[in-house]
Parts: structure tokens; sequence; C-alpha cells
């Protein structure tokens, strides 16, 4: 278990490290003509990207039903070593492949160090889990059954009406202040279990309602349990919808929601 966390963390961390230094390059890492990228660029942004896809590897694992240490190990080090994602495969040229190999070679490094201690100090970090293609069929089967989701659209983008019921805000409001805090207190009202969050493109989760965010990353998101009693949606033209349980009590305990609300 400590082992499975510290890799986790060290990976979340050294993926914002990389992607601070990437936004500290002059012009976003673009050379003057604006489309290619300065050779600084490349020695940072594939590392980054192949982190996410090592972290994704390391996320299908299930932190409740973790394998012995030594297997552990060898899980870990071979996420480090086969991990890929749209944006790792194939490498761009001989620097991204580069680059990419030594943080492979980094990583697979140090949990071998971590194994080798008898004392790991590492804080703990709240549940989450790539869900296997088939648990986010499924869920997309219940969604589609229970909400009427078309794809991974809801309200407002699918055809028809929004019904009166559906909480329909501006995406901007989960980026305000504690408007998070709000959403992740209701879903404790409503006694929400763990999160389902499916995404538009990419990995889809199974994540404690600590992590919960309902918003738009550049691929839109579906939250939902299994009760199926709520639903969250952030979509791409700028709204966050909320149905069920969840709209009910964020009417009624959220100050100021009114200030949020969309208009067509």
């Amino acid at each position: 278990m400590t082992l499975h966390v510290a890799a986790r963390r060290h990976l979340m961390e050294r993926y914002d490290e990389l992607v601070g230094r990437y936004a500290a390059l002059p012009n976003q890492g673009r050379a003057e003509d604006g489309y290619n990228y300065r050779p600084e660029a490349w020695r940072i942004f594939p590392r980054y990207n192949v982190v996410a896809a090592i972290l994704a590897g390391v996320e299908r694992l299930d932190p409740d039903r973790l394998p012995e240490p030594p297997d552990l190990l060898d899980q870990l080090v071979e996420a480090a070593a086969t991990a890929q994602s749209l944006f790792t495969e194939p490498a761009s040229n001989e620097v991204a492949a580069a680059v990419m190999a030594e943080e492979r070679r980094l990583f697979a490094s140090t949990v071998r160090g971590w194994a080798a201690r008898d004392d790991l100090p590492v804080r703990p970090l709240p549940y989450r889990r790539v869900l296997t293609s088939a648990e986010s069929a499924a869920r997309q089967r219940q969604l589609n059954q229970r909400w009427g989701l078309v794809g991974r659209q809801w309200h407002p983008m699918i055809a028809g009406p929004t019904p009166p019921d559906v909480l329909v805000l501006a995406e901007e409001s989960m980026w305000d202040g504690q408007a998070v805090d709000h959403v992740r207190a209701a879903l404790r009202t409503a006694g929400a279990g763990r999160v389902t969050e499916l995404r538009e493109y990419g990995e889809d989760y199974l994540i404690d309602v600590d992590l919960v965010a309902p918003r738009y990353t550049g691929a839109e998101g579906v939250w939902s349990d299994d009760t199926l009693t709520w639903i969250a949606y952030a979509s791409f033209e700028g709204t966050v919808a909320f149905g069920g349980h969840l709209a009910t009590i964020l009417t009624t305990t959220w100050p100021g929601l009114d200030h949020w609300r969309w208009t067509s």
C-alpha cells in the first residue's frame, strides 16, 4: 500500500513540476514561427506526457486489492517500461524518445530504491483507480438508461428542452472559491459512495468523493455513483449540469447559487 501511494504521489508531483517548467518557457515553448517547438520544449513536454501515462498505468492497480510487495514492485516497474498514451506513441523525434526513456528509467530506479527501504514515509492519498473498459461500458449503459445520456453528453447539450429539475450552471462556477467544496459536501449529504468519472477521451476513473471536481478540462466529463440517483456533467460549451439528489441538495445548501445559473 505504502509503495503504491508513494508511486502515485511521486508521479503527480513530477508531472506538476514538469508542467510548471514548460509553462515558464517563452512563447509557450513555440519557435518564432509559432508552429514548431523550441529544443528546450522538446526536452520537457514529452517527459510529462510519459509521466502521465505511467501514472495511469500505476492507477490501474486497485489500492484495495494490491499484490504482495514483490509482485507490486514488478508491476510498478512494468508500468514504467510499457505505459503508453496517445501522446507518447510513437515518439515524435529522437529527443522525445530519449527524454521519455530517461523518465521511465528514473521512475523504475526510484521505486526499486523505495522497495529496499524498511521505513518509507508517505502521506495518504484518496482512492483513485482507472476503470477497466468493461466497467466504463457498463456505467455508460446505466447512465444512458437512467439519465438519457447521448454518448457522453447530457443537458443542455442534447436535443430537447432541459427539464426544470436539472440545475445548469456556468462552468466557470466550478473554478470559483468553494464551489467544488459545495458539490462534495452535497454528495456526502446524499450518501454518495465512490464516484465514477467518465471522460470524453482518456482514462475513466473510480474516485473518492474528495477528488470529485466536475470541470471541463478539454474533455467533457460525467460523474455518478452506483446508486444512479444523481449525475453531474461538464460540457465543452461552458456549462456544468446537475441532476437528481445532487441538484436538489445544491439548490438548498449553496449560498449565492443563483449568480451562476446558466441561461441559453
